[in-house]
């Protein structure tokens, strides 16, 4: 399969047409895998939401174990492994992701809708120029797989730790908090943070890392009682009660 690969998700869509399937060769009688769009380095699941319950339980195993069980047998997926899902907000058709597959995504981002400028030229550039010519790799597997394990020797104090451990645990006793944070928010927290002091020329994670990404890692993970609030707005409200710890960083 391709470095990278879309699936345009609809509800006809089948665990099989993302996953793959077995099938027998001509008149050999033999048995082959075929594998399915999810065998790529880079997934982009567009309009994920638009998949039926079923379709979207397949990604449970890919999600948290990278691998696909097809008939009892085992396949690992490529490594480095992204998915990247878009949703839709509102329209017909549509089956929300239940609170633990929301969970197994690390982050979720809003763009919004583009700018006047950028709309203008969106038009302007549409059927004249192909999107995909002004793309260039900036950067091979072996090289990301080498950043990963950089992201592991960036130090984080333990009251950071603590910071972190602390926000989660207040969202399962927050009064306008419904469902509240799997210890999998703590874990996914602690990675992002480190990735992003990194990305920064950083060895160390500050609480400031943490205060940045924490809406954006956590906003997806909760329900809230009432549904016309947010759930940034208890979050925010987390950020601001939960006190800080004095220590933020190791020194050798």
């Amino acid at each position: 399969m391709e470095g990278f690969s879309r699936i345009q998700c609809t509800v006809d869509l089948l665990p099989q047409d993302i996953l793959g399937y077995n099938r027998f060769l001509g008149n050999s009688g033999e048995l082959i895998f075929n594998k399915g769009p999810i065998f790529a380095h880079f997934v982009l699941c567009d309009e994920i939401n638009l998949l039926t319950p079923k379709t979207q339980g397949s990604f449970f195993q890919v999600m948290e174990e990278q691998s696909v069980t097809i008939e009892g047998k085992l396949y690992r997926l490529r490594d480095p492994f992204f998915i990247i899902a878009t949703m839709n907000l509102k329209g017909v058709h549509l089956f929300p992701l239940p609170v633990p597959q929301l969970d197994r995504f690390m982050i979720r981002l809003s763009i919004g809708y583009p700018s006047e400028a950028d709309e203008k030229e969106i038009i302007n550039r549409h059927g004249k120029i192909d999107a995909w010519d002004g793309f260039q790799s900036v950067i091979d597997s072996a090289d990301l797989i080498r950043w990963r394990k950089m992201v592991d020797e960036v130090q984080m104090h333990s009251d950071v730790t603590s910071y972190i451990v602390n926000c989660v645990r207040q969202t399962r006793v927050h009064p306008d908090i419904e469902i509240p944070a799997s210890p999998r928010a703590g874990v996914r927290i602690s990675r992002l943070v480190r990735s992003l002091a990194l990305c920064r020329g950083m060895d160390y994670v500050t609480v400031d890392l943490v205060k940045e990404i924490f809406i954006h890692a956590m906003a997806h993970r909760i329900v809230t009682r009432d549904p016309s609030i947010p759930p940034e707005t208890p979050l925010e409200n987390i950020l601001k009660t939960v006190p800080v710890e004095p220590k933020e960083r190791v020194t050798g």
